[in-house]
């Protein structure tokens, strides 16, 4: 690859002809700028020169194209060695730079998948996030159910482990899944290795698609043991064929087992939804439906274009690709999906029988999806409008944060922040709090600290601005926003340790004089502590009771709900990572070895909590004083050392 650049003097000083001369006819991307740096589109080209020239000719474009091209200031463009090699760029590039005139492909979660780890005995799970686990992952799946269905379905066939290892490692006797059927105990010796190997083997080929040489071989097993009458295992590999051919009979595709993807795109203005079908190995894995940021383009086959190419130089793509409708670059992005995949890769538009009735069942949930998030969306300007009037702001407010702490008995203390925009909660910028350092159950002091936090980025970035415009990291950048609203859940108490902290650091908040600082408003529950009876505290001393009926009201409720039920999350998992460590490991003498005698002796902590010292004792390396000393520890007595 080779980079080429040309800069003008800002924007609309750029001479784009003359850039264009200097360009070569290689394929490659190019990226144009703004005055500011800012990307504002990536795209690629079989050839640069013809690609770039279409940008400053005289014919007439979209009115979206003609506003981005008075605003470039500068082209960077990237040779490539093929014109595949320039789709996987372009797809790098639009993913790290999110380009503002780019049709991106917009998701804040990432796809499930599911785990067999690499382990001496692999356990087989559901896996959400970076696949940096030791193991080989299948998917991704369409959605967690369809995961979690594969897996009940894989359990109940190959009898593999689900529990965690640090389960795994401390079992003294089978466990429930064992008594079920869905485990073979391999924690307590009840499987010999090589079974258990051969049933990692015979689910790897299920999950990779591969059940006809998996029913070839479970039959081939059985014949061997039926000749060494070993009729007891030729009768279970019987019945494990006939639930594989009984799960293959109900999921055929035109009589023969399926592995394809199933997309539809439909707009309405600038809003588009293209929905996902999937089928792997003959199984109907469900639907999804993505939502892509158009950047004003009405045009589906445009969007569909891009969701396929960013979608699949992500995700492994299925032998055949079905769409609803043309699209260009279609040789294209089957030379470079095959590259990727290793196999031939088809994408078809026109498609007849099954096929075509699952192309037109795609199209119509597309469509009563996006409805369904348009209807969303008014209903969210609606309740917005009526929280604007109902505190009494100019314009209805576009970014809400609202904080919640929670802990048990003072244990384990977290805070939340949510966020809120127009469209609903922003997840990907939702935070949690570990509070440290205060006394536990003071409430007070833990939101101070989660506000200190949360808003100190911000002040730095008022007191310096040119510093924080300039290429922050995109946490941070994040930080540095401030909300319209920021409520509070708690009463006066809360609300006055919020107004410290922004005083403190020199936040502005809203009052008569200011009208564009952060409104704080604490959310005190109601009487009774029923929903909808909430009070809200404004920062001028009002206290305003909207009841039950009230759109603005709604919308608080909701934010401050989500902010609860994050903070209780948070706090559960603290709680449980705080007590699933075991005291053990802090007494001198006990190591590795010693702590899992011990807890394989008394099976579990709780079981070593209840002896006494004497039993202690009785475990293979533990000798009289040794067993006192863990006594001391686990129950706090003064002889502890």
């Amino acid at each position: 690859m080779s980079p080429g650049r040309n800069r003008g003097d800002g924007a609309g000083s750029f001479d784009g002809k003359a850039f264009v001369s200097t360009l070569s006819t290689a394929p490659g991307v190019y990226r144009m700028l703004a005055a500011d740096g800012a990307v504002l589109y990536v795209g690629k080209a079989a050839s640069l020169r013809k690609r770039v020239a279409n940008y400053f000719s005289a014919t007439p474009k979209p009115t979206r194209i003609m506003s981005m091209v008075s605003q470039i200031a500068a082209i960077e463009v990237t040779a490539t060695r093929t014109e595949a090699e320039a789709l996987l760029l372009e797809n790098q590039l639009i993913k790290s730079l999110k380009p503002r005139y780019n049709v991106m492909l917009r998701d804040d979660k990432s796809y499930p998948y599911v785990l067999l780890t690499g382990d001496e005995w692999p356990r087989l799970a559901f896996h959400r996030g970076p696949r940096s686990m030791p193991g080989r992952y299948f998917g991704p799946y369409p959605s967690a159910s369809s995961v979690r269905e594969t897996l009940n379905v894989m359990h109940k066939l190959f009898r593999l482990r689900s529990c965690e290892d640090s389960v795994f490692r401390n079992r003294s006797r089978p466990c429930l899944q064992y008594q079920i059927g869905r485990c073979s105990a391999p924690c307590v010796d009840l499987v010999d290795p090589r079974d258990y190997a051969q049933a990692v083997h015979r689910a790897s080929l299920f999950l990779d698609g591969r059940s006809s040489e998996l029913n070839e071989e479970l039959a081939q097993a059985m014949e061997q043991a039926s000749e060494a009458l070993e009729f007891e295992r030729a009768a279970a590999l019987r019945d494990l064929i006939a639930t594989i051919r009984g799960l293959q009979a109900r999921q055929y595709v035109d009589g023969s087992i399926a592995d394809l993807d199933v997309l539809a795109c439909t707009m309405q203005g600038s809003q588009a939804c293209v929905m996902l079908l999937a089928f792997r190995d003959g199984r109907n894995l469900g639907t999804r439906a993505f939502f892509p940021r158009t950047a004003g383009s009405e045009d589906p086959a445009e969007v569909l274009a891009a969701f396929v190419s960013q979608y699949y130089a992500e995700q492994p793509p299925p032998r055949e690709i079905v769409l609803d409708r043309a699209i260009e670059d279609v040789a294209l992005l089957q030379e470079a999906f095959s590259i990727n995949a290793g196999r031939r890769v088809q994408i078809k538009t026109s498609v007849r029988s099954e096929r075509a009735g699952y192309v037109e069942l795609v199209r119509r949930n597309a469509a009563l999806s996006l409805a369904a998030r348009i209807d969303s969306q008014s209903a969210q300007q609606a309740r917005l409008d009526a929280l604007r009037e109902l505190l009494g702001l100019d314009a209805a407010p576009r970014r809400i944060e609202c904080f919640d702490i929670s802990h048990t008995m003072g244990e384990a203390t977290v805070a939340s922040c949510v966020v809120f925009d127009g469209e609903g909660p922003v997840r990907s910028q939702y935070r949690r709090y570990n509070i440290t350092g205060v006394v536990p159950g003071d409430d007070y002091a833990a939101m101070h600290q989660a506000l200190t936090r949360r808003f100190r980025r911000a002040a730095a970035a008022l007191a310096t601005p040119e510093a924080a415009a300039d290429g922050e990291p995109a946490r941070e950048a994040r930080e540095a926003v401030l909300p319209d609203v920021l409520l509070i859940d708690g009463g006066a108490g809360q609300v006055a340790q919020a107004r410290d902290v922004l005083q403190l650091l020199g936040i502005p908040t809203r009052s008569a004089g200011n009208p564009d600082g952060v409104l704080l408003v604490g959310v005190a529950k109601g009487e009774a502590r029923k929903a909808g009876h909430e009070t809200l505290l404004l920062p001028d001393g009002r206290e305003l009771k909207p009841g039950p009926e009230s759109a603005g009201l709604q919308l608080v409720q909701q934010v401050r709900d989500e902010a609860h039920r994050f903070a209780i999350t948070g706090h559960r998992g603290r709680r449980q990572k705080a007590r699933s460590v075991s005291r053990l490991e802090d007494i001198p003498g006990i190591g590795p070895r010693r702590r899992a005698n011990l807890l394989r002796h008394f099976g579990g902590l709780a079981g070593l909590r209840a002896a006494g010292a004497e039993e202690i004792a009785q475990v293979e390396g533990v000798n009289a004083a040794l067993a006192r000393r863990i006594y001391d520890s686990l129950h706090g007595t003064d002889s502890a050392t």
